[in-house]
């Protein structure tokens, strides 16, 4: 579909992209039937843009570049920006595919405008769970599958005091040493506490909103309207790990598909577990305990330490414990890196993923690894 030019109702304008009022709704085909609603925004400062669109350059415009870091963008008068760089480029199909992704609960990760394997990772897990032939990627058949929920993907949110006052906790660079004096892990400053609100990469929470300073109350900006309706305990029957596509999946009692995740599952020094586990419990915002007695990385020479909970908490804020000691499924502090990197045997989610399954899982649920 990159050929075609884009007329994404509900959308807003991205990097280089022009802002501009829907001539027509983008309502769903008599074949493609309405998306289940995801939970309504009861906070009345998050408003859907019910009148705007992504409008993409033309067929044979070069791509529109996403801000670098030291790159300074410009705005002219009707609020199109220009960035310096070349490289990498926000895509707005992808922001908004993603974000559709993300609503359905097939996550893939962070909503960053840009193309990967989580992504299309997701994209699969999508198709199948639609009878369509499954690829990763974004056909006609597949787009219009997902934008069978013509809700607006983005809306105006209102920044409140605490929104950028915080209280904010210091950077301590992942130190365990640092993180250890401190009771809390909190975000550090206001982007990383609202991109991981609204599931989106800071880098383009801060692209989408050039000209806010995040330090002032009462600003508005745009953000990703995703998220799902939230899991009922007992929603969650069984889980598989897919070690291969770095993939959680969860399944209710009849089978069916009910979400996908992206993970960061183990790594070649320290895998993953093998066979089928069970879920002892799941802990919300919980400390974390570093043994070296346990662990063979880290500050060996410091002894145990207990580091405080909270959102940059090296497991995040949610801790589904396994029945195999020192094993669970949790969050994480850095979620661009998930599916990137590995971990200590683990499986890594984002935050918001993290809480969403521990929802929706009870003790004796079975964790199969494949």
């Amino acid at each position: 579909m990159s050929g075609r030019t884009l007329k994404l109702c509900g959308s807003v304008a991205a990097v280089g992209l022009a802002l501009a009022a829907c001539s027509e709704s983008a309502a769903p085909s008599a074949e493609t039937a309405a998306a289940p609603a995801a939970a309504p925004a009861a906070d009345p400062r998050l408003v859907p843009i019910n009148d705007a669109q992504f409008v993409a350059p033309a067929p044979d415009a070069p791509p529109v570049a996403a801000p670098a870091e030291n790159v300074t963008t410009t705005a002219d008068a009707t609020g199109n920006v220009t960035a310096a760089a070349a490289e990498p480029a926000y895509d707005p199909m992808l922001i908004k595919a993603q974000t559709l992704l993300d609503r359905a609960r097939f996550s893939p990760g962070v909503i960053d405008g840009r193309d990967g394997s989580n992504m299309h990772h997701a994209i699969s897990a999508f198709q199948a769970s639609r009878d369509l032939p499954v690829s990763g990627d974004l056909d006609d058949a597949t787009w219009a599958a997902l934008t069978a929920d013509n809700r607006p993907v983005a809306a105006t949110y209102t920044l409140t005091a605490a929104d950028v006052q915080g209280p904010f906790s210091p950077d301590t660079e992942g130190d365990m040493v640092k993180m250890a004096e401190l009771p809390m892990q909190g975000f550090t400053h206001a982007t990383e506490a609202l991109a991981e609100r609204f599931h989106m990469d800071e880098a383009l929470l801060t692209a989408l909103n050039p000209n806010v300073d995040f330090k002032t109350p009462g600003q508005v900006i745009v953000v990703a309207q995703g998220g799902a309706a939230p899991f009922a305990k007992g929603d969650v029957d069984h889980i598989e790990v897919s070690k291969t596509k770095e993939q959680v999946v969860a399944f209710d009692a009849d089978g069916k598909v009910v979400a996908v995740y992206p993970a960061t599952v183990g790594s070649r020094e320290r895998p993953s577990p093998t066979g089928t586990h069970k879920v002892n419990g799941v802990a919300t915002e919980p400390d974390y305990i570093y043994d070296p007695a346990k662990l063979t990385w880290g500050p060996r020479s410091e002894g145990k330490l207990t580091i405080g909970p909270g959102p940059n908490n090296p497991v995040g804020l949610v801790w589904i414990d396994l029945d195999r000691p020192s094993y669970g499924i949790h969050g994480s502090p850095d979620p661009k890196t998930i599916g990137k990197t590995g971990s200590h045997g683990c499986v890594r989610l984002t935050n918001w993923d993290a809480v969403a399954l521990g929802a929706g899982v009870k003790p004796g649920v079975t964790v199969k690894f494949v």
